[in-house]
C-alpha cells in the first residue's frame, strides 16, 4: 500500500478532513441524515464471510471503473482508504455514503482502511504538517502516549466508518506500514498503540483488522501472539503485504497457525497496473480467506428437495423421470406458471404450464421440455455479476442451468468455487464469448435464451 502523492491544496485537504470526519454529514438536512441512516442499515456488514480475489487503490475508483471491473475482473474485493491523517490520499472525490452503499448493493466486499500515526522509526512519516507518529516514550514501561493515541485514532476511524456508512460488523484495518523491527521503543510503542485500537475498534462494534508488512508489523504481532500470550489485544484479522505473486494466505515471515482459519488476507503483488473493460488503475492484487469462506445457506425451496443434478432429463409424456418433473413443477410454480401439486407426474396441467413457460420465453411450445427449456427454466431470475468469491441463491441457480446446458456437472453448493467457473470458461467458449470465468450480462443472456 506504499503509495506517493504530492500534498494536496490546503482547501482540499481542509474539504477532505470534513468529509472523513463526518462534520459534512453533520451538516445535512435532517432528511438527508435519515437517508445515510436508512442506508447504513440496510448495507450488509463486509467484507463478511469470503474467499476470492481483490484490489487496493489509492483513490476510491468511480463507478464507471468500479462498473467496468466488476464485469470483467476476478476481482469481488476492493479496499479504501477511509480514514487517518497519514493517508497519502486525503482527497477522496468518488467516495460517499452512496458510493459505499451501491457497491456493496452490486457484490462487492469492501476493505475500509485507515491510515494514521504511524510507527516512529518509518522514515516517510509523518507525511504533512499537520501529521504526527505513534510516540516512542516508554513512559512507565507501558508505553502510555501510544496507547492513547490507539485509543483516540479508532474512534476516528469508527466515526469515519459510520458516517460512509459502513455497518458495525464490519471489518476496519488499520495499515501499519513497515518499520525497523529491532528499534525496540519504535516496535514496542507501534504494538501498544495496536492494542489499544484493538481494544477500541471492537468497543465500537467492528471487527478490528491490521494491514502491515510481513517481516515487520505482521511479524510484530505474531511474535506478541506466540511469546507474550495474553499480553496485548491482537487483531481479529491480519492482512500480510507480501508481494511473492502467490495468491494464497502464506508467508514464512510468520507461524502457520496463526489467524487461521478465516483470518488472513495477502498482498500478493503491488504498485502495477491491470487493464479489464477497458480501463486502466494502478493497484495492489490480494487473496482473501476471512470468516467461514464464501458459503451459501442450504438451499428450502421445493420443500427441501435435491433440485441439483448433473443433467436433465428429455421430459415427453411418455417417458418423464417422476424426480425431474419434481423439480419442473415446483420450478414453474416459483415462477408462477403452474398452482397444483407437486406429484412428479408429467400430466396434461404440467405440460400446460410448460408450454406457457416455453411462449413466454418465446420458444415454440410443445408437449416435451427439451434441454434449451431446461437451461432457460434454470436461468431465470436475477442476472447479477458472479465471479470466484460468490454466493448465494444466483449462485444454486447458475449451476443448475451450466448442468442443463451440458458445461459440466458442477456440485449444487451455492458456492461460486473453481469448478464452477470451469463450468462457465466452458460454456462461455461454447457460445463464442470471451471465457473469462465470469458469468457477466452477456453469459445470462445466452443462458435465458436456452443457448447451449
Amino acid at each position: 500500500m506504499r503509495r506517493t502523492r504530492p500534498l494536496a491544496s490546503l482547501t482540499a485537504a481542509l474539504a477532505t478532513l470534513l468529509l472523513a470526519s463526518g462534520l459534512l454529514v453533520a451538516t445535512t438536512s435532517s432528511a438527508g441524515a435519515a437517508e445515510a441512516s436508512e442506508r447504513r442499515r440496510q448495507n450488509i456488514a463486509t467484507p463478511g464471510d469470503f474467499t476470492g480475489y481483490g484490489f487496493d487503490q489509492c483513490v476510491a475508483p468511480t463507478q464507471k471503473t468500479m462498473d467496468a471491473w466488476l464485469e470483467s475482473s476476478p476481482f469481488l474485493a476492493v479496499g479504501i482508504y477511509i480514514s487517518g491523517d497519514s493517508r497519502a490520499c486525503r482527497t477522496q472525490p468518488n467516495l460517499s455514503p452512496t458510493w459505499i452503499s451501491t457497491q456493496l448493493a452490486k457484490g462487492w466486499r469492501l476493505l475500509p482502511i485507515a491510515l494514521g500515526p504511524q510507527a516512529s522509526c518509518q522514515p516517510r512519516f509523518p507525511r504533512y504538517s499537520d501529521d504526527f507518529t505513534i510516540s516512542p516514550a516508554p513512559g512507565d514501561g507501558s508505553y502510555p502516549t501510544a496507547r492513547k493515541q490507539g485509543a483516540t485514532e479508532a474512534n476516528k476511524n469508527a466515526d469515519d466508518a459510520l458516517a460512509y456508512g459502513l455497518a458495525p460488523g464490519s471489518t476496519l484495518w488499520y495499515d501499519l506500514e513497515g518499520f525497523d523491527l529491532a528499534n525496540t521503543h519504535c516496535r514496542e510503542s507501534a504494538l501498544r498503540f495496536i492494542h489499544a485500537w484493538v481494544d477500541q475498534i471492537e468497543a465500537r462494534g467492528f471487527v478490528s483488522g491490521v494491514y502491515s508488512s510481513a517481516g515487520s508489523g505482521i511479524k510484530m504481532l505474531d511474535d506478541a501472539r506466540l511469546k507474550r500470550p495474553g499480553q496485548f489485544r491482537l487483531p481479529q484479522q491480519i492482512w500480510i503485504a507480501r508481494w511473492d505473486g502467490v495468491a494464497n494466505t502464506s508467508t514464512s515471515y510468520i507461524a502457520e497457525d496463526g489467524w487461521r482459519p478465516g483470518g488472513r488476507v495477502k498482498q500478493y503483488r503491488g504498485d502495477h497496473k491491470e487493464t479489464w473493460g477497458g480501463v486502466t488503475i494502478n493497484i495492489d492484487s490480494n487473496y482473501l480467506e476471512l470468516g467461514r469462506g464464501s458459503v451459501a445457506a442450504p438451499e428450502t425451496r421445493c420443500s427441501g428437495m435435491r433440485t441439483t443434478y448433473p443433467r436433465y432429463h428429455l421430459l415427453k409424456p411418455s417417458k418423464a423421470n417422476p424426480k425431474r418433473v419434481k423439480i419442473l413443477q415446483c420450478t414453474l410454480a416459483e415462477q408462477g406458471y403452474y398452482s397444483h401439486g407437486i406429484s412428479g407426474k408429467y400430466n396434461k396441467r404440467t405440460r400446460a404450464a410448460a408450454r406457457a413457460f416455453q411462449a413466454a420465453h418465446k420458444m415454440t411450445p410443445g408437449p416435451k421440455f427439451r434441454k434449451r427449456h431446461w437451461v432457460a427454466l434454470h436461468a431465470t431470475g436475477e442476472t447479477a455479476v458472479l465471479k470466484v468469491g460468490s454466493a448465494g441463491p444466483v449462485v444454486y441457480r447458475l449451476q443448475r442451468a451450466l448442468n442443463a446446458a451440458g458445461a459440466g456437472r458442477v456440485a449444487g453448493t451455492g458456492v461460486y468455487d473453481l469448478a464452477t467457473e470451469a463450468a462457465v470458461k466452458t460454456y462461455q467458449s461454447r457460445r463464442g464469448l470471451a471465457a473469462s470465468g465470469i458469468t457477466n450480462a452477456a453469459t445470462w443472456a445466452q443462458l435465458q435464451n436456452g443457448r447451449f
